[in-house]
């Protein structure tokens, strides 16, 4: 028993004096949650509250696509919409993770974690990286330096996208196959550290991918991006090794 105390005081104390890093993940600072335990004043609109905004106002004719109710929310896109669902929070960091717990009840169902900065001009709409989880498979993107990236869309747009660039983009994206149930709960972790962005559900790694996009300095919010319907719930978002950006 002394042994095993003089042993592990020497690691310390080697540990100290050589600086032993501190992973990310040591260092995690709570920035942002919602349990969604609250109800709106009326059902005809949007009222999310709690920092959430919402493009249900330019996209949907103001119709309604988010509902808080048994203590979830429910994302579900309106039939007079013309692009998909999103669902801001304010949320800056260099790294950091995404918990959610959420359902999708159709096997056409998705749940998108788009991370933005609209500070940065380079890109349509900021985007900068997207995890999409869905009933058949997990895809991480690099938005920036992929498909958003302004000078790419505005020739792919235009179809003057060169041949070696169309290949370029393939590269872009992970795909790993995936099932997963409808109807059922499921627990998401989404973790930027440095230019890798991986993803775990239910506590196993599913798919991991490397960027350069990924290591833009300033992430500045979280859209969830929902094409169809999806509920969340329990939603935490970290920052990861001493804070904001």
């Amino acid at each position: 028993m002394l042994l095993r105390s003089l042993i592990a005081s020497l690691c310390a104390t080697v540990c100290v004096s050589f600086s032993c890093p501190v992973s990310a993940e040591e260092t995690a600072t709570l920035i942002f949650e919602d349990d969604f335990q609250r109800n709106e004043s009326q059902e005809q609109t949007d009222e999310v509250g709690n920092g959430w905004k919402t493009n249900s106002k330019a996209r949907a004719g103001g119709n309604k696509q988010v509902d808080l109710r048994d203590g979830a929310m429910y994302i579900y896109i309106h039939e007079t919409a013309d692009h998909g669902v999103s669902v801001v929070q304010p949320a800056e960091f260099r790294d950091g993770r995404v918990e959610v717990k959420f359902m999708l009840e159709d096997d056409r169902d998705s749940l998108g974690l788009n991370f933005a900065d609209l500070k940065f001009k380079e890109v349509w709409a900021g985007h900068l990286c997207r995890v999409d989880i869905g009933t058949k498979a997990v895809a991480i993107t690099d938005l920036k330096t992929g498909v958003m990236d302004l000078k790419i869309r505005t020739q792919r747009k235009a179809g003057t996208l060169p041949a070696e660039q169309q290949k370029m983009l393939k590269t872009k994206t992970k795909r790993v196959a995936n099932k997963l149930e409808t109807g059922k709960w499921y627990h998401a972790v989404a973790t930027i550290v440095g230019d890798t962005l991986s993803v775990s559900i239910d506590g196993k790694e599913i798919a991991s991918f490397s960027s350069p996009g990924i290591a833009h300095p300033t992430k500045r919010m979280l859209r969830l991006a929902v094409k169809r319907n999806v509920v969340v719930d329990d939603l935490k978002i970290y920052s990861l090794g001493g804070g904001k950006s």
